[in-house]
């Protein structure tokens, strides 16, 4: 039954367990809301990974790219493309909430919010540097964890034969944190079977029908979002089969999915970027950690901008060529500006309603069903992660295209082998 199991190919058990756990929630809503335990543990055992992962593999990238490429350049160029996309992703969130007529069909109920406060720039720039990089790491605290993992690599690189033996000792514990993490992501299946079990059944179809044409806005610019802007990044930029790409990461974009957390989803990112994709093992330690706190397109893009144009509507609070530029400027700055802030969407979505002069308690009508959006937008976050990974490393000569060939190969030995 071992070798059965583990004779099928991995994304083909991982929509398995996605598929059932949708259908178990829509026949047996009671019977699936009781395997939440088996996402939980699934969620916790790729929790574990991240802090240790995140540290060594940055520490070891700035280390080992310092060698051969300018570090410097390769941020710039990753935060740029980060910005780029996340500012046509607004774009696309905007000209969908505006041709969908996003008027509820029925009354909507409000739910209850926890509010979420808006940082100062000045705590926006605090949250960058950990006053206790330990307090960081138990917190979870991911981007003050990159900055100082960043500070020590740099450190390394300066100290050079004398920090040698600290050089090895991250680069070995960057290639055990690898390891573990392949083991822990044979759990998937059982995992993403037990979250969407979960999700579905404690949502049922009454709850999102009365949203039903907001979700599907959202869902529609981010599948839009995915195809054309990362499809084309992926055949001009990494010129890379787009299709082929879609491929490699569906079991990524499943996990993402689910888990609704870029950062929980971090390891699978990592294993499917360096080895389905072929990005430098290097460079993707330090692409991924960064795309998964700034990158936004989902959640910082397309969401704010259909969810203001939503609760205008829902206010009769029209909106001019003025307010969809400032929601398409400030959709795109909140990205960065709240990166490493609990709860980003949310601040995100105030930082925007708050610009253009909607009202915040709008945001009550949408929270009740913020879990089955938030699950889109962290597989259209992650998707951008890998997309850029591999667009800035084959501008920099880092893709193993050997590794890309085996992929496409793969691919087709299944496909003829389904057949």
């Amino acid at each position: 039954m071992i070798k059965i199991w583990f004779a099928i190919p991995f994304w083909q058990r991982v929509l398995g367990g996605f598929a059932a756990g949708a259908l178990l929630g829509v026949v047996a809503a009671d019977t699936a809301v009781q395997m939440q335990p088996l996402g939980q543990l699934f969620i916790q055992a790729i929790q574990m990974l991240v802090v240790p992962l995140i540290f060594c593999a940055i520490v070891s990238a700035i280390t080992s790219l310092q060698a051969h490429t300018n570090v410097a350049r390769l941020a710039t160029k990753t935060i740029g493309l980060f910005l780029f996309t996340a500012f046509l992703a607004s774009l696309i969130g905007l000209g969908v909430g505006t041709a969908f007529d996003l008027t509820p069909a029925t009354e909507l109920t409000a739910a209850e919010v926890t509010e979420r406060d808006i940082p100062a720039f000045s705590q926006v720039l605090l949250n960058f540097v950990p006053s206790n990089p330990f307090a960081a790491m138990v917190e979870g605290r991911v981007l003050q964890i990159i900055v100082f993992a960043a500070l020590v690599g740099i450190a390394i690189n300066q100290l050079k034969e004398k920090a040698e033996p600290a050089r090895a000792f991250f680069s070995s514990g960057a290639d055990i944190m690898f390891q573990i993490t392949r083991m822990v992501l044979e759990l998937t299946p059982i995992g993403v079977f037990g979250l969407m079990a979960w999700v579905v059944g404690s949502y049922g179809l009454e709850t999102l029908m009365p949203l039903g044409k907001f979700i599907v806005a959202i869902y529609v610019a981010c599948l839009i979002h995915i195809v054309f802007v990362y499809g084309a990044l992926v055949k001009f930029g990494a010129r890379m089969n787009p299709w082929h790409f879609l491929k490699a990461i569906f079991s990524t974009q499943v996990v993402a999915y689910t888990t609704s957390s870029s950062y929980g989803t971090l390891p699978a990112t990592y294993k499917t970027t360096t080895e389905r994709l072929g990005v430098n093992k290097d460079y993707a330690s330090f692409s991924l950690p960064l795309g998964a706190t700034i990158n936004m397109d989902g959640c910082g893009g397309i969401y704010p901008a259909i969810a203001a144009i939503f609760i205008a509507h829902l206010y009769g609070i029209p909106l001019g060529v003025t307010e969809y530029i400032i929601i398409t400027l400030t959709a795109t700055i909140a990205a960065v500006g709240t990166a490493g802030v609990p709860g980003s969407a949310m601040v995100m979505l105030t930082v925007t309603l708050t610009a253009v002069g909607l009202p915040l308690e709008g945001i009550a009508f949408i929270a009740a069903v913020d879990r089955i959006i938030d699950m889109m937008r962290t597989a259209t976050n992650v998707t951008g992660d890998m997309v850029v990974s591999s667009v800035v490393a084959r501008s920099e000569g880092l893709i193993d295209d050997s590794v890309v060939l085996d992929t496409e190969s793969a691919e087709l030995t299944e496909a003829r082998e389904s057949h």
